[in-house]
C-alpha cells in the first residue's frame, strides 16, 4: 500500500509542480486532492458518528492546504527559472519564502490536528496527523529528488 501512496503521489505532485498556467495547476490540484481523500480515507477510520465532522473539518483544511500548495507550485516555479545563477541576496530571498512556507503548512496541520480531535476524538485527530505527515514528507522527498541543487548543472 505505500507503495502505491508513494508511486501516485509523486505522480501527481510532480505533473502539479510542473504545470503552468493556473486553470493546468487548479485542474490538477483538484485531482491530487481526490485521490488525496481516497488514501486519507484509506488511513482515517473515524466512528459512525464522527464521520461527518470529520469530512468536514477535512475538506475545510483542504482548501487551506491547495492556498499553500499554489504558494508552494509559485516558489519553485521561481526556483526553477534562477537555480543556475542565483546571487547570494536571491537564494536569501527565496528560502525566505521556503521557510515560511514550511511553517504555514506545519501550523495548518497542527490546527487541524487540535480541531478534528476536539470535534472527533483523539485517535481520529492522530490517524489524520499520521497521513497528513506520510504524505507532506512523501512530496518533500520527491521534491527534494528532482530539483536541483543551487549552481549544479
Amino acid at each position: 500500500m505505500k507503495k502505491l501512496l508513494l508511486s501516485v503521489l509523486v505522480t501527481l505532485f510532480t505533473v502539479t509542480a510542473f504545470s503552468q498556467t493556473s486553470s493546468e495547476i487548479e485542474i490538477m490540484q483538484k485531482s491530487f486532492a481526490l485521490d488525496k481523500m481516497q488514501i486519507v480515507a484509506a488511513f482515517v477510520q473515524p466512528t459512525e458518528e464522527n464521520v461527518a465532522p470529520f469530512i468536514d473539518l477535512y475538506e475545510e483544511y483542504e482548501l487551506k492546504r491547495l492556498e499553500l500548495g499554489k504558494e508552494r507550485i509559485a516558489i519553485l516555479n521561481e526556483y526553477a527559472e534562477n537555480w543556475d545563477g542565483l546571487t547570494n541576496e536571491q537564494a536569501d530571498a527565496w528560502m525566505k519564502k521556503v521557510l515560511d512556507l514550511r511553517k504555514k503548512t506545519d501550523k495548518l496541520i497542527d490546527t487541524y490536528y487540535n480541531k478534528i480531535k476536539k470535534a472527533t476524538d483523539a485517535k481520529t485527530a492522530t490517524q489524520f496527523y499520521q497521513v497528513e505527515l506520510y504524505i507532506l514528507t512523501t512530496v518533500r522527498y520527491a521534491l527534494f529528488e528532482m530539483i536541483p541543487f543551487v549552481e549544479e548543472k
